[in-house]
């Protein structure tokens, strides 16, 4: 379980920063630095629809006015100036295509840095260290009250008969082997089977005078048989878990190669931008430096298109790509968490009303439910995927 309490801690990502004394949120510092990129665009696209709509105008008017004159001097001073009409019309759709590659490679870029902070483990860590601690202790029949003291006893007669039979020989080997169990190992797996049967053992030795102690170790092996289930349950959980982590220590890497690469594109060091934004503790600077950033992408692209007529929307649009992509799926990983994480539910429900494992369950169930809001306050899966979707312009 603490293995699980971990893996979750490292990769439970949050969209507000780690720092108490920062209020503002890496994403509405993202969203507004997006934001100036989209007036910026929305302004040049007006001046774009203007200018061509202008010499859509001068065009025609041009045009009536080669057909209907006589002259020939005048048709050819006309068609001079039409024909400059068409080039600055081109120009402008030159242009316009300049600006929105910009405008998409700056919004690449925006969002894969801020990125950087939305894969911190910080805000869920409580929550999620609280909730995997208590499901632990959950699967732990040494927490259970007078079950470490009937162990003891049961322990010593598979101790002292061991030599009597080979089962308890056998069973003594296991508990050995799984001295860990005490400590808190899950009770699943084939050492159940042999737990089981020297435990029934122990039960059928007990004098018929001794009925409280009989009464206690019928009751502490259905307690056992319970948690033992009950791991397995959460078993079943937590193999969803391990895929999780997997997906998302490969979302890592792919994220640290893509920022790697990116910010060398824009000559940005690395240690530039450690100090400048990773670990920038005011907002307002990590504002400006999303803004130098966004400079920094758009002046990429129009050195691109003057140093590399021919293909100076590759390097962008490959990065724009991998950007999106990244963004995409960590949206699908928090979905998959979000679905895990409802699973525990369903784990409950079966074991709420159990006069035994009762009380824990509903324990669980409030740090479960501190958990899921945590989670909720941090990520919309579904929100972050559409966003991904409409990241660019067309």
């Amino acid at each position: 379980m603490m293995k699980k309490c971990v893996l979750l801690s490292a990769f439970l990502y949050t969209l507000l920063p780690a720092y108490a004394q920062d209020p503002v949120s890496a994403q509405s510092l993202r969203d507004k630095v997006l934001d100036d990129i989209q007036k910026n665009f929305t302004t040049k696209t007006k001046s774009f629809d203007s200018t061509v709509s202008q010499l859509d105008l001068r065009m025609s008017a041009l045009d009536k006015s080669i057909n209907e004159s006589k002259d020939v001097k005048d048709k050819a001073d006309k068609l001079v100036l039409r024909v400059q009409a068409v080039e600055e019309k081109q120009k402008a759709i030159e242009q316009n295509e300049l600006n929105i590659f910009q405008a998409n490679y700056q919004s690449a870029m925006v969002n894969l840095i801020s990125m950087e902070r939305e894969i911190k483990p910080l805000m869920l860590f409580n929550s999620t260290k609280a909730f995997f601690n208590s499901l632990s202790e959950t699967g732990n029949p040494m927490n259970y009250e007078g079950y470490t003291k009937w162990y003891n006893s049961y322990a010593a007669f598979v101790k002292e008969k061991k030599a009597e039979s080979p089962a308890l020989n056998v069973t003594s080997n296991l508990l050995n082997f799984a001295s860990g169990f005490t400590k808190g190992v899950p009770v699943t797996g084939p050492i159940t089977s042999a737990l089981f049967s020297s435990m029934t053992t122990y039960i059928d030795n007990i004098g018929k005078k001794e009925k409280a102690l009989k009464a206690q170790s019928e009751e502490m092996l259905t307690l056992t048989m319970k948690v033992s289930q009950f791991n397995f349950d959460n078993g079943q959980i937590e193999n969803e878990w391990e895929a999780i982590t997997t997906e998302l220590q490969d979302l890592q890497k792919k994220y640290d190669k893509s920022l790697k690469e990116n910010l060398g594109i824009i000559k940005v060091s690395q240690a530039d931008f450690d100090n400048n934004f990773s670990r920038q503790n005011d907002a307002e600077r990590r504002y400006q430096y999303l803004t130098r950033v966004r400079d920094e992408a758009a002046s990429f692209v129009a050195n691109e298109k003057k140093n590399n007529p021919k293909e100076w929307r590759q390097a962008a649009y490959v990065q724009m790509n991998d950007v999106q992509s990244l963004k995409q799926r960590f949206g699908q990983v928090t979905f998959r968490i979000s679905q895990n994480l409802l699973k525990y539910k369903e784990l409950f429900d079966k074991y709420r009303t159990d006069p035994q494992l009762g009380s824990r369950i509903k324990d669980l169930e409030i740090k479960m439910k501190e958990l899921q809001e945590s989670f909720d306050k941090t990520f919309d899966p579904l929100e972050y995927i559409n966003s991904a979707n409409r990241m660019y312009k067309v």
